[in-house]
């Protein structure tokens, strides 16, 4: 099965200040990735091309970076998932930044389930609340919170659970 799930979040920010939240990923200051409510980003090693990490179960390697530009995880786990996910910041105007985030993969074997049934449904949910924090460090306001929806908070209870 193909992917491609987008999430963007046009920001009233000059380039250069949205750009740097990408150059924060998996540091001590990390303002881009929702790490209070999520599994963190970490890497092996300082953002660059050939760290490799994730967050949770999501394994990748950093296989582009273009310092406050842009930067793309290849998948390497779980397994079926083929393809990458990247960060790009886009030039609208002078006062305006668009802060997009793609997946793009192939899903193979249980990926095919795991993705349309779980793993997607929290992405999106994490993907957004990634955006408010955008918003909120280049405005200091988030105008739309998002909100996880009810499929959501049951399956982060779920997988909250103690085993």
């Amino acid at each position: 099965m193909a992917v491609y799930n987008v999430h963007e979040r046009l920001l009233a920010a000059k380039q250069s200040e949205v750009g740097a939240l990408i150059d924060t990923l998996s540091s001590s200051n990390d303002l881009l990735w929702p790490r209070t409510d999520w599994p963190p980003m970490e890497f092996d090693r300082p953002l660059e091309v050939g760290a490799i990490g994730g967050h949770g179960p999501i394994r990748y390697t950093i296989t582009a970076y273009v310092p406050g530009t842009w930067v793309r995880f290849t998948f390497t786990g779980p397994r079926g998932f083929d393809g990458f996910h990247e960060y790009a910041v886009l030039d609208v105007d002078e006062d305006h930044t668009l802060l997009r985030h793609t997946v793009a993969m192939k899903t193979h074997g249980a990926a095919r389930l795991t993705w349309p049934l779980a793993i997607g449904r929290l992405h999106d949910a994490c993907l957004e609340d990634s955006l408010d924090r955008a918003e909120l460090a280049c405005t200091g306001t988030v105008a739309h919170p998002a909100r996880w929806g009810r499929y959501v908070r049951l399956l982060r209870g779920i997988l909250q659970r103690p085993r």
